[in-house]
Protein backbone atom coordinates (compact mmCIF):
# COMPACT_ATOMS: atom_id res chain seq x y z
CA UNK A 1 0.00 0.00 0.00
CA UNK A 2 2.83 2.39 0.87
CA UNK A 3 4.57 1.69 -2.44
CA UNK A 4 1.29 2.21 -4.30
CA UNK A 5 0.59 5.51 -2.58
CA UNK A 6 4.16 6.69 -3.20
CA UNK A 7 3.82 5.82 -6.89
CA UNK A 8 0.53 7.70 -7.14
CA UNK A 9 2.11 10.72 -5.39
CA UNK A 10 5.07 10.59 -7.79
CA UNK A 11 2.76 10.48 -10.81
CA UNK A 12 0.47 13.29 -9.72
CA UNK A 13 3.25 15.28 -7.99
CA UNK A 14 5.46 15.00 -11.07
CA UNK A 15 2.59 16.28 -13.17
CA UNK A 16 2.10 19.21 -10.79
CA UNK A 17 5.83 20.07 -10.86
CA UNK A 18 5.83 19.82 -14.66
CA UNK A 19 2.88 22.22 -14.84
CA UNK A 20 4.57 24.61 -12.43
CA UNK A 21 7.77 24.62 -14.53
CA UNK A 22 5.79 25.30 -17.71
CA UNK A 23 3.99 28.20 -16.04
CA UNK A 24 7.27 29.58 -14.72
CA UNK A 25 8.86 29.39 -18.18
CA UNK A 26 5.84 31.08 -19.72
CA UNK A 27 5.94 33.85 -17.12
CA UNK A 28 9.68 34.34 -17.73
CA UNK A 29 9.19 34.46 -21.50
CA UNK A 30 6.31 36.87 -21.12
CA UNK A 31 8.37 39.10 -18.84
CA UNK A 32 11.36 39.12 -21.21
CA UNK A 33 9.15 39.69 -24.22
CA UNK A 34 7.40 42.56 -22.46
CA UNK A 35 10.71 44.18 -21.52
CA UNK A 36 12.07 43.86 -25.07
CA UNK A 37 8.85 45.23 -26.51
CA UNK A 38 8.99 48.16 -24.10
CA UNK A 39 12.65 48.91 -24.93
CA UNK A 40 11.99 48.59 -28.66
CA UNK A 41 8.98 50.88 -28.58
CA UNK A 42 10.70 53.44 -26.37
CA UNK A 43 13.86 53.48 -28.55
CA UNK A 44 11.86 53.82 -31.80
CA UNK A 45 9.85 56.66 -30.28
CA UNK A 46 13.03 58.32 -29.02
CA UNK A 47 14.60 57.98 -32.49
CA UNK A 48 11.51 59.51 -34.05
CA UNK A 49 11.63 62.52 -31.73
CA UNK A 50 15.36 62.95 -32.33
CA UNK A 51 14.81 62.77 -36.09
CA UNK A 52 12.34 65.64 -35.83
CA UNK A 53 15.00 67.68 -33.99
CA UNK A 54 17.58 66.73 -36.63
CA UNK A 55 15.28 67.85 -39.43
CA UNK A 56 14.44 71.14 -37.68
CA UNK A 57 18.04 72.03 -36.92
CA UNK A 58 19.13 71.10 -40.48
CA UNK A 59 16.50 73.39 -42.03
CA UNK A 60 17.40 76.23 -39.64
CA UNK A 61 21.07 75.90 -40.51
CA UNK A 62 20.32 76.00 -44.22
CA UNK A 63 18.45 79.25 -43.73
CA UNK A 64 20.59 81.01 -41.12
CA UNK A 65 23.98 79.34 -41.46
CA UNK A 66 24.55 79.87 -37.74
CA UNK A 67 27.39 77.70 -36.26
CA UNK A 68 25.43 77.33 -33.01
CA UNK A 69 22.58 75.77 -34.93
CA UNK A 70 25.06 73.52 -36.67
CA UNK A 71 26.40 72.39 -33.30
CA UNK A 72 22.81 71.68 -32.22
CA UNK A 73 22.38 69.61 -35.41
CA UNK A 74 25.46 67.55 -34.55
CA UNK A 75 24.15 66.98 -31.02
CA UNK A 76 20.78 65.81 -32.39
CA UNK A 77 22.55 63.47 -34.82
CA UNK A 78 24.64 62.04 -31.96
CA UNK A 79 21.55 61.57 -29.79
CA UNK A 80 19.75 59.81 -32.64
CA UNK A 81 22.71 57.53 -33.30
CA UNK A 82 22.65 56.60 -29.59
CA UNK A 83 19.03 55.48 -30.02
CA UNK A 84 20.10 53.54 -33.14
CA UNK A 85 22.83 51.80 -31.12
CA UNK A 86 20.31 50.79 -28.44
CA UNK A 87 18.00 49.40 -31.11
CA UNK A 88 20.86 47.36 -32.52
CA UNK A 89 21.60 45.96 -29.05
CA UNK A 90 18.01 44.68 -28.84
CA UNK A 91 18.98 42.39 -31.74
CA UNK A 92 15.65 42.78 -33.45
CA UNK A 93 16.55 41.23 -36.80
CA UNK A 94 13.84 42.96 -38.91
CA UNK A 95 15.25 46.42 -37.98
CA UNK A 96 18.84 45.73 -39.06
CA UNK A 97 18.46 46.98 -42.65
CA UNK A 98 16.40 50.02 -41.62
CA UNK A 99 18.94 51.02 -38.96
CA UNK A 100 21.80 50.77 -41.49
CA UNK A 101 19.76 52.83 -43.95
CA UNK A 102 19.10 55.41 -41.26
CA UNK A 103 22.85 55.68 -40.51
CA UNK A 104 23.68 56.06 -44.19
CA UNK A 105 21.01 58.75 -44.71
CA UNK A 106 22.19 60.66 -41.63
CA UNK A 107 25.79 60.50 -42.86
CA UNK A 108 24.79 61.83 -46.29
CA UNK A 109 22.80 64.61 -44.66
CA UNK A 110 25.82 65.59 -42.56
CA UNK A 111 28.13 65.53 -45.59
CA UNK A 112 25.59 67.58 -47.56
CA UNK A 113 25.47 70.24 -44.87
CA UNK A 114 29.25 70.33 -44.74
CA UNK A 115 29.45 70.61 -48.57
CA UNK A 116 26.99 73.48 -48.78
CA UNK A 117 24.18 71.60 -50.56
CA UNK A 118 21.03 73.53 -51.26
CA UNK A 119 17.75 73.03 -49.46
CA UNK A 120 16.19 71.33 -52.45
CA UNK A 121 18.99 68.77 -52.56
CA UNK A 122 18.80 68.00 -48.82
CA UNK A 123 14.98 67.66 -48.70
CA UNK A 124 14.93 64.03 -50.03
CA UNK A 125 17.43 63.01 -47.34
CA UNK A 126 15.28 64.57 -44.58
CA UNK A 127 12.17 62.93 -46.01
CA UNK A 128 14.03 59.61 -46.13
CA UNK A 129 14.85 59.82 -42.43
CA UNK A 130 11.21 60.46 -41.60
CA UNK A 131 10.10 57.55 -43.80
CA UNK A 132 12.64 55.22 -42.17
CA UNK A 133 11.23 56.15 -38.75
CA UNK A 134 7.69 55.31 -39.92
CA UNK A 135 8.90 52.00 -41.32
CA UNK A 136 10.66 51.25 -38.03
CA UNK A 137 7.42 51.85 -36.11
CA UNK A 138 5.51 49.48 -38.41
CA UNK A 139 8.22 46.81 -38.35
CA UNK A 140 8.61 47.14 -34.56
CA UNK A 141 4.87 46.80 -34.00
CA UNK A 142 4.78 43.74 -36.27
CA UNK A 143 7.74 42.24 -34.43
CA UNK A 144 6.05 42.75 -31.02
CA UNK A 145 2.86 41.14 -32.29
CA UNK A 146 4.86 38.26 -33.77
CA UNK A 147 6.69 37.67 -30.48
CA UNK A 148 3.39 37.70 -28.57
CA UNK A 149 1.92 35.25 -31.07
CA UNK A 150 4.94 32.97 -30.66
CA UNK A 151 4.58 33.00 -26.89
CA UNK A 152 0.88 32.18 -27.16
CA UNK A 153 1.61 29.42 -29.67
CA UNK A 154 4.21 27.95 -27.33
CA UNK A 155 1.72 28.20 -24.48
CA UNK A 156 -0.90 26.38 -26.55
CA UNK A 157 1.56 23.60 -27.42
CA UNK A 158 2.50 23.24 -23.77
CA UNK A 159 -1.17 23.28 -22.78
CA UNK A 160 -1.95 20.37 -25.11
CA UNK A 161 1.19 18.54 -23.97
CA UNK A 162 0.27 19.10 -20.34
CA UNK A 163 -3.26 17.90 -21.05
CA UNK A 164 -2.03 14.61 -22.48
CA UNK A 165 0.50 14.25 -19.67
CA UNK A 166 -2.25 14.91 -17.12
CA UNK A 167 -4.44 12.25 -18.72
CA UNK A 168 -1.50 9.83 -18.71
CA UNK A 169 -0.77 10.60 -15.05
CA UNK A 170 -4.41 10.10 -14.06
CA UNK A 171 -4.60 6.84 -16.00
CA UNK A 172 -1.37 5.71 -14.37
CA UNK A 173 -2.73 6.58 -10.94
CA UNK A 174 -5.95 4.74 -11.79
CA UNK A 175 -4.00 1.66 -12.88
CA UNK A 176 -1.94 1.75 -9.68
CA UNK A 177 -5.06 2.21 -7.54
CA UNK A 178 -6.83 -0.64 -9.39
CA UNK A 179 -3.81 -2.90 -8.93
CA UNK A 180 -3.68 -2.04 -5.24
CA UNK A 181 -7.42 -2.67 -4.87
CA UNK A 182 -7.16 -6.01 -6.68
CA UNK A 183 -4.11 -7.02 -4.64
CA UNK A 184 -5.91 -6.20 -1.39
CA UNK A 185 -9.46 -7.29 -2.30
CA UNK A 186 -8.44 -10.67 -3.67
CA UNK A 187 -7.35 -12.05 -0.25
CA UNK A 188 -10.32 -10.26 1.33
CA UNK A 189 -12.66 -12.21 -0.96
CA UNK A 190 -10.84 -15.40 0.00
CA UNK A 191 -11.37 -14.51 3.65
CA UNK A 192 -15.05 -13.78 3.03
CA UNK A 193 -15.57 -17.12 1.28
CA UNK A 194 -13.68 -18.92 4.04
CA UNK A 195 -15.83 -17.31 6.73
CA UNK A 196 -18.97 -18.19 4.75
CA UNK A 197 -17.86 -21.83 4.52
CA UNK A 198 -17.19 -21.89 8.25
CA UNK A 199 -20.65 -20.47 8.91
CA UNK A 200 -22.13 -23.20 6.69
CA UNK A 201 -20.19 -25.88 8.60
CA UNK A 202 -18.10 -26.77 5.56
CA UNK A 203 -14.81 -27.65 7.19
CA UNK A 204 -13.36 -29.89 4.46
CA UNK A 205 -11.53 -27.17 2.48
CA UNK A 206 -8.40 -25.53 3.89
CA UNK A 207 -8.28 -21.74 4.21
CA UNK A 208 -5.57 -20.38 1.89
CA UNK A 209 -5.14 -16.59 1.79
CA UNK A 210 -2.44 -14.72 -0.15
CA UNK A 211 -1.56 -11.05 -0.28
CA UNK A 212 0.13 -9.05 2.49
CA UNK A 213 1.73 -10.77 5.46
CA UNK A 214 -0.93 -9.68 7.95
CA UNK A 215 -3.72 -11.09 5.78
CA UNK A 216 -1.81 -14.35 5.32
CA UNK A 217 -1.46 -14.54 9.10
CA UNK A 218 -5.20 -13.98 9.44
CA UNK A 219 -5.77 -16.77 6.92
CA UNK A 220 -3.64 -19.14 8.98
CA UNK A 221 -5.64 -18.27 12.10
CA UNK A 222 -8.87 -18.91 10.22
CA UNK A 223 -7.57 -22.29 9.09
CA UNK A 224 -6.76 -23.11 12.72
CA UNK A 225 -10.31 -22.08 13.59
CA UNK A 226 -11.61 -24.33 10.80
CA UNK A 227 -9.79 -27.33 12.24
CA UNK A 228 -10.98 -26.50 15.73
CA UNK A 229 -14.59 -26.13 14.62
CA UNK A 230 -14.39 -29.37 12.65
CA UNK A 231 -13.12 -31.11 15.76
CA UNK A 232 -15.91 -29.61 17.89
CA UNK A 233 -18.52 -30.52 15.29
CA UNK A 234 -17.25 -34.10 15.18
CA UNK A 235 -17.38 -34.27 19.00
CA UNK A 236 -20.91 -32.88 18.98
CA UNK A 237 -22.11 -35.41 16.42
CA UNK A 238 -20.37 -38.24 18.24
CA UNK A 239 -21.94 -37.23 21.52
CA UNK A 240 -25.34 -36.87 19.87
CA UNK A 241 -25.10 -40.32 18.37
CA UNK A 242 -24.02 -41.85 21.66
CA UNK A 243 -26.70 -40.07 23.66
CA UNK A 244 -29.39 -40.97 21.15
CA UNK A 245 -28.27 -44.58 21.09
CA UNK A 246 -28.10 -44.78 24.85
CA UNK A 247 -31.57 -43.28 25.15
CA UNK A 248 -33.12 -45.66 22.66
CA UNK A 249 -32.46 -48.77 24.76
CA UNK A 250 -34.24 -47.68 27.98
CA UNK A 251 -36.87 -45.92 25.88
CA UNK A 252 -37.64 -49.18 24.08
CA UNK A 253 -38.02 -50.97 27.40
CA UNK A 254 -40.21 -48.15 28.67
CA UNK A 255 -42.39 -48.30 25.56
CA UNK A 256 -42.77 -52.07 25.89
CA UNK A 257 -43.71 -51.70 29.55
CA UNK A 258 -46.34 -49.07 28.75
CA UNK A 259 -47.74 -51.33 26.03
CA UNK A 260 -48.02 -54.20 28.51
CA UNK A 261 -49.80 -51.94 30.98
CA UNK A 262 -52.16 -50.71 28.27
CA UNK A 263 -52.96 -54.29 27.29
CA UNK A 264 -53.60 -55.01 30.99
CA UNK A 265 -51.15 -57.90 31.04
CA UNK A 266 -50.24 -57.33 34.72
CA UNK A 267 -53.90 -57.00 35.58
CA UNK A 268 -57.01 -54.93 34.94
CA UNK A 269 -56.71 -51.13 35.08
CA UNK A 270 -59.11 -48.60 36.40
CA UNK A 271 -60.25 -45.59 34.44
CA UNK A 272 -57.79 -43.24 36.12
CA UNK A 273 -54.99 -45.76 35.70
CA UNK A 274 -55.83 -46.20 32.02
CA UNK A 275 -55.71 -42.43 31.56
CA UNK A 276 -52.25 -42.32 33.14
CA UNK A 277 -51.10 -45.13 30.85
CA UNK A 278 -52.39 -43.22 27.80
CA UNK A 279 -50.43 -40.14 28.88
CA UNK A 280 -47.32 -42.24 29.36
CA UNK A 281 -47.67 -43.86 25.94
CA UNK A 282 -48.22 -40.48 24.25
CA UNK A 283 -45.08 -38.98 25.81
CA UNK A 284 -43.00 -42.10 25.15
CA UNK A 285 -43.96 -41.96 21.46
CA UNK A 286 -43.21 -38.20 21.36
CA UNK A 287 -39.82 -38.77 22.97
CA UNK A 288 -39.05 -41.50 20.47
CA UNK A 289 -39.92 -39.20 17.57
CA UNK A 290 -37.67 -36.49 19.02
CA UNK A 291 -34.76 -38.93 19.27
CA UNK A 292 -35.33 -40.15 15.72
CA UNK A 293 -35.50 -36.54 14.51
CA UNK A 294 -32.21 -35.78 16.26
CA UNK A 295 -30.63 -38.75 14.54
CA UNK A 296 -32.06 -37.66 11.18
CA UNK A 297 -30.77 -34.10 11.62
CA UNK A 298 -27.38 -35.40 12.66
CA UNK A 299 -27.28 -37.71 9.65
CA UNK A 300 -28.24 -34.82 7.36
CA UNK A 301 -25.44 -32.68 8.80
CA UNK A 302 -22.98 -35.49 8.21
CA UNK A 303 -24.19 -36.18 4.67
CA UNK A 304 -24.12 -32.47 3.82
CA UNK A 305 -20.33 -32.54 3.81
CA UNK A 306 -20.15 -34.95 0.88
CA UNK A 307 -21.40 -33.73 -2.47
CA UNK A 308 -21.87 -36.04 -5.45
CA UNK A 309 -22.99 -34.19 -8.57
CA UNK A 310 -24.76 -35.82 -11.46
CA UNK A 311 -26.77 -34.72 -14.47
CA UNK A 312 -30.56 -34.86 -14.05
CA UNK A 313 -33.58 -33.67 -16.01
CA UNK A 314 -35.56 -31.15 -13.96
CA UNK A 315 -38.98 -32.22 -15.22
CA UNK A 316 -38.32 -35.95 -14.76
CA UNK A 317 -36.72 -35.34 -11.36
CA UNK A 318 -39.71 -33.39 -9.99
CA UNK A 319 -42.20 -35.80 -11.55
CA UNK A 320 -40.51 -38.67 -9.72
CA UNK A 321 -40.56 -36.72 -6.45
CA UNK A 322 -44.30 -36.04 -6.88
CA UNK A 323 -44.97 -39.69 -7.71
CA UNK A 324 -43.41 -40.76 -4.40
CA UNK A 325 -45.94 -38.55 -2.57
CA UNK A 326 -48.93 -39.50 -4.70
CA UNK A 327 -50.54 -41.85 -2.15
CA UNK A 328 -50.21 -39.27 0.63
CA UNK A 329 -51.83 -36.66 -1.63
CA UNK A 330 -54.68 -38.97 -2.67
CA UNK A 331 -55.53 -39.61 0.96
CA UNK A 332 -56.20 -35.87 1.31
CA UNK A 333 -57.77 -35.52 -2.19
CA UNK A 334 -54.99 -33.14 -3.21
CA UNK A 335 -53.74 -32.46 -6.72
CA UNK A 336 -50.00 -32.20 -7.27
CA UNK A 337 -48.90 -30.03 -10.20
CA UNK A 338 -45.42 -29.89 -11.73
CA UNK A 339 -44.15 -26.93 -13.76
CA UNK A 340 -40.57 -27.40 -14.91
CA UNK A 341 -38.40 -26.78 -17.93
CA UNK A 342 -37.11 -29.84 -19.70
CA UNK A 343 -33.42 -29.10 -19.13
CA UNK A 344 -30.43 -31.01 -17.84
CA UNK A 345 -28.68 -29.64 -14.75
CA UNK A 346 -25.75 -30.84 -12.66
CA UNK A 347 -26.73 -31.15 -8.98
CA UNK A 348 -26.43 -33.51 -6.05
CA UNK A 349 -29.53 -35.52 -6.94
CA UNK A 350 -29.71 -37.47 -3.65
CA UNK A 351 -29.64 -34.38 -1.44
CA UNK A 352 -31.95 -32.43 -3.74
CA UNK A 353 -34.43 -35.33 -3.62
CA UNK A 354 -34.47 -35.09 0.21
CA UNK A 355 -35.04 -31.34 -0.05
CA UNK A 356 -37.96 -31.66 -2.46
CA UNK A 357 -39.43 -34.58 -0.51
CA UNK A 358 -39.42 -32.60 2.75
CA UNK A 359 -40.98 -29.55 1.10
CA UNK A 360 -43.68 -31.69 -0.54
CA UNK A 361 -44.42 -33.51 2.71
CA UNK A 362 -44.72 -30.22 4.55
CA UNK A 363 -46.98 -28.74 1.84
CA UNK A 364 -49.27 -31.80 1.79
CA UNK A 365 -49.61 -31.79 5.57
CA UNK A 366 -50.68 -28.14 5.65
CA UNK A 367 -52.91 -28.16 2.54
CA UNK A 368 -56.70 -28.16 3.01
CA UNK A 369 -58.84 -31.03 1.80
CA UNK A 370 -59.09 -30.92 -2.02
CA UNK A 371 -56.38 -28.26 -2.38
CA UNK A 372 -53.48 -28.03 -4.79
CA UNK A 373 -49.71 -28.15 -4.36
CA UNK A 374 -47.54 -26.72 -7.12
CA UNK A 375 -43.88 -27.60 -7.61
CA UNK A 376 -42.02 -25.36 -10.05
CA UNK A 377 -38.45 -25.36 -11.41
CA UNK A 378 -36.82 -22.65 -13.53
CA UNK A 379 -33.33 -21.93 -14.80
CA UNK A 380 -31.78 -18.60 -13.85
CA UNK A 381 -28.42 -16.94 -14.37
CA UNK A 382 -27.21 -18.04 -10.95
CA UNK A 383 -28.43 -21.64 -11.30
CA UNK A 384 -31.69 -23.48 -10.57
CA UNK A 385 -34.69 -22.19 -8.62
CA UNK A 386 -37.18 -24.65 -7.13
CA UNK A 387 -40.48 -23.45 -5.70
CA UNK A 388 -43.14 -25.27 -3.68
CA UNK A 389 -46.45 -23.51 -3.03
CA UNK A 390 -49.52 -24.79 -1.17
CA UNK A 391 -52.96 -23.40 -0.27
CA UNK A 392 -52.72 -23.93 3.46
CA UNK A 393 -52.68 -21.40 6.32
CA UNK A 394 -49.18 -20.23 5.40
CA UNK A 395 -46.45 -19.07 7.77
CA UNK A 396 -47.05 -16.33 10.30
CA UNK A 397 -44.90 -13.23 9.89
CA UNK A 398 -43.28 -13.72 13.28
CA UNK A 399 -42.27 -17.29 12.28
CA UNK A 400 -40.62 -16.41 8.95
CA UNK A 401 -37.16 -15.89 10.46
CA UNK A 402 -37.21 -18.97 12.72
CA UNK A 403 -39.18 -21.52 10.71
CA UNK A 404 -35.95 -23.22 9.56
CA UNK A 405 -34.59 -23.67 13.08
CA UNK A 406 -34.57 -27.23 14.52
CA UNK A 407 -37.75 -28.31 16.38
CA UNK A 408 -39.53 -25.04 15.60
CA UNK A 409 -43.16 -25.47 14.55
CA UNK A 410 -45.06 -22.41 13.43
CA UNK A 411 -48.02 -20.91 15.23
CA UNK A 412 -50.40 -21.85 12.42
CA UNK A 413 -51.45 -25.47 12.63
CA UNK A 414 -52.15 -27.99 9.89
CA UNK A 415 -55.78 -28.86 9.08
CA UNK A 416 -55.15 -32.47 10.13
CA UNK A 417 -53.10 -33.75 13.10
CA UNK A 418 -49.50 -34.48 12.07
CA UNK A 419 -46.63 -36.21 13.79
CA UNK A 420 -43.88 -33.89 12.64
CA UNK A 421 -41.10 -32.88 15.03
CA UNK A 422 -40.04 -29.65 13.33
CA UNK A 423 -36.73 -30.77 11.83
CA UNK A 424 -37.83 -31.24 8.20
CA UNK A 425 -37.16 -27.63 7.19
CA UNK A 426 -33.94 -27.65 9.22
CA UNK A 427 -32.74 -30.61 7.17
CA UNK A 428 -33.75 -28.73 4.00
CA UNK A 429 -31.68 -25.69 5.01
CA UNK A 430 -28.70 -27.86 6.00
CA UNK A 431 -28.63 -29.68 2.65
CA UNK A 432 -29.26 -26.56 0.56
CA UNK A 433 -26.43 -24.70 2.27
CA UNK A 434 -24.15 -27.68 1.69
CA UNK A 435 -24.89 -27.38 -2.06
CA UNK A 436 -23.97 -23.68 -1.96
CA UNK A 437 -27.57 -22.45 -2.24
CA UNK A 438 -30.15 -20.75 -0.09
CA UNK A 439 -33.74 -21.42 0.96
CA UNK A 440 -36.45 -19.02 2.03
CA UNK A 441 -40.06 -17.91 1.82
CA UNK A 442 -41.67 -15.81 -0.91
CA UNK A 443 -44.60 -13.46 -0.22
CA UNK A 444 -47.91 -15.18 -0.88
CA UNK A 445 -51.54 -14.18 -0.49
CA UNK A 446 -52.52 -17.75 0.33
CA UNK A 447 -50.52 -20.64 1.72
CA UNK A 448 -46.77 -21.01 2.07
CA UNK A 449 -44.47 -20.39 -0.91
CA UNK A 450 -40.97 -21.81 -0.35
CA UNK A 451 -38.07 -21.32 -2.76
CA UNK A 452 -34.68 -23.01 -3.10
CA UNK A 453 -31.82 -21.52 -5.15
CA UNK A 454 -29.04 -23.95 -6.06
CA UNK A 455 -26.06 -23.18 -8.32
CA UNK A 456 -25.76 -25.28 -11.47
CA UNK A 457 -22.32 -26.87 -11.45
CA UNK A 458 -22.19 -26.79 -15.27
CA UNK A 459 -22.12 -22.99 -15.36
Amino acid sequence: MLAGFVLIILLLGGMAVRSWLVVERFVSQSRQGGELALQLTASIQELGESTVDVERSARQFLVLGDPVIRQRFDENIAHSLGAVDRLELIAAAPLGALLADWRASAEQLKIGLDGGMHKAELAPLLARLVQINEDMKAVGQHWVEFQNAQVLLELERNRLRLGWQLIAALLGALVVATAMGWWLMRPMRHLERAITRLGEKRFDEAVLVGGPADLRQLGRRLDWLRLRLAELEADRERMLRHVSHELKTPLTALREGVSLLREEVPGPLGDSQREVVEILQHNVLALQRQIESLLSLNAASFEARRLEFSSVSLRAFLSEAVRRRELQAQARHLSLRVEAVDSEVSVDAAKLAVVVDNLLSNAIDFSPEGGEVCVRATLEDAGVRLECADQGPGVASEDVERIFEPFVQGQRRAPMPRRGSGVGLSIVRELVRAMGGQVGLLPSNRGAHFYVDIPNERQ
